[in-house]
């Protein structure tokens, strides 16, 4: 008899995992997927196939509450690899290995701090920006040509962790679209060293943290204010439109109404009360 590979029954369920490296995210999906049993689930902030870490992973009806998470800021733990170099800027397209003459660790520290602020740059061409619908890192792969715009990324925070010669490790906190092989670029640059990413891992988005896949309560993470409803649940429940008369804040924006069993987030505009999500059950 086969074995069954999913439930039927919806699960709703929020937690971050830990993508290995040398993983798509989507390729991981599946396996989480699998592990529980489940087949509507998606994630938020996609890694590229070289980092490894923190991917959050929502089931069921969770998946729709992305947009209304706060993921940002962002830290990466970093590993340079002085004297690397490649193609993709990390150690997945090698060009070749050299020895490379030590840093004074105090530059190597000054330099690291400098980071923070904001920089334009050109994304990696292996990376998972689209490009006309595309991965960049798909066409990249396929041997086209790939023309990346530059974008600006702000640091908003640094820390020098270790020196090991030839292999330079730090932290990063920073915006949404930032891409750590490219600062580290610009951290070659301003050491007058080449070099490539040897390691990449997030640590984090947000509050967002790994920790064994414990079960997480949307409710901790969803950044809206929350709004009182006077009126009777069953309204909510069956999905019936509700009067803003019945509501304490009846200022325009978006909120959450919070009952017992479950939760909606709401839009009032004009005066108006529309769901923007209805009875995503706890």
């Amino acid at each position: 008899m086969q074995k069954k590979l999913y439930n039927k029954e919806p699960l709703n369920k929020l937690v971050v995992v830990k993508k290995p490296i040398f993983r798509s995210s989507n390729s991981y999906l599946n396996q989480i997927k699998r592990k529980y049993k489940n087949k509507k689930a998606g994630f938020s902030g996609t890694l590229d196939p070289f980092a490894c870490g923190c991917l959050i992973v929502a089931f069921g009806q969770y998946s729709k509450l992305f947009n209304y998470m706060s993921k940002t800021p962002k830290t990466y733990r970093a590993v340079v690899w002085l004297g690397a170099q490649s193609e993709s800027l990390d150690i997945e397209n090698m060009i070749s290995i050299e020895d490379e003459q030590r840093v004074n660790l105090e530059l190597i520290k000054e330099e690291i701090s400098k980071l923070q602020g904001i920089h334009e740059y050109y994304p990696p061409k292996f990376s998972a920006k689209k490009i006309n619908g595309k991965r960049a890192y798909d066409l990249a792969r396929q041997g086209e040509e790939v023309k990346m715009k530059k974008s600006s990324m702000t640091i908003s925070d640094t820390k020098f962790i270790s020196y090991n010669h030839p292999f330079i490790t730090f932290e990063a906190t920073v915006s949404e679209g930032s891409y750590i092989r490219s600062l580290a670029q610009i951290l070659l640059e301003r050491l007058n060293r080449k070099g490539t990413l040897s390691y990449l891992e997030r640590l984090n988005e947000g509050k967002f943290f790994y920790e064994n896949e414990k079960d997480l309560n949307p409710l901790d993470y969803i950044d809206l204010p929350k709004n009182k409803y006077s009126g009777t649940k069953e309204w909510l429940d069956t999905g019936k439109k509700i009067s803003i008369d019945y509501l304490e804040n009846k200022n325009d924006g978006k909120y959450l109404i919070v009952f017992d069993t479950f939760f909606s987030i709401i839009q009032i505009e004009n005066s108006e009360v529309k769901y923007l999500l209805n009875k995503v059950t706890l």
